[in-house]
């Protein structure tokens, strides 16, 4: 079946309404869902009464891993810094190749890897780990972070944030 005028005036009718193409095509008959979209997109149909569906939330890809250098020197890690006024001195962890491989590490192992997982080199700490998580205590320091102290709010910055929503 063809698209005479009446049929394309029905189609536009329907269209601003906000139904879907595929409630088009059976209320027109002889026309798949497709066809509709194909007439809609050549008769520059794009703005609607209201949405066919409610709108999905769209979701972010994961961004690709960034590519690893090859380690030419042991590695060191930064402690993290504490709460203390006063900037304390940085400690660094040696990161020499550990003692355990993927069939070596054990439950109460030391899990943090060490060096890069696609070289042939690549190990785990090993140490005995506290009870508490799955990395030794030198390890555990790095890894988790301490809780920040909450900034309390002036005056000033309330009402500054309160009229980005006013």
């Amino acid at each position: 079946m063809g698209w005479t005028d009446e049929r394309v005036e029905l189609l536009k009718k329907l269209w601003q309404e906000g139904l879907s193409a595929s409630q088009i095509a059976k209320q027109l008959g002889g026309v798949t869902r497709n066809a509709v979209i194909g007439k809609v997109h050549r008769l520059g149909l794009s703005g609607r009464a209201a949405p066919s569906k409610p709108a999905r939330t769209v979701f972010k890809a994961p961004r690709p891993a960034r590519p690893a250098a090859a380690p030419s020197a042991p590695r060191r890690l930064a402690e993290p810094a504490t709460l203390a006024p006063a900037p304390s001195p940085v400690r660094y962890v040696d990161e020499e190749p550990g003692t355990a491989t993927v069939l070596t590490l054990g439950a109460h192992m030391c899990k943090w890897p060490i060096g890069d997982p696609a070289l042939d080199n690549f190990t785990f700490c090993g140490r005995r780990t506290d009870e508490t998580g799955p990395y030794c205590h030198e390890h555990a320091q790095v890894a988790y972070q301490p809780a920040q102290a909450k900034k309390k709010s002036s005056a000033a910055e309330l009402a500054r944030s309160l009229r980005r929503y006013i």
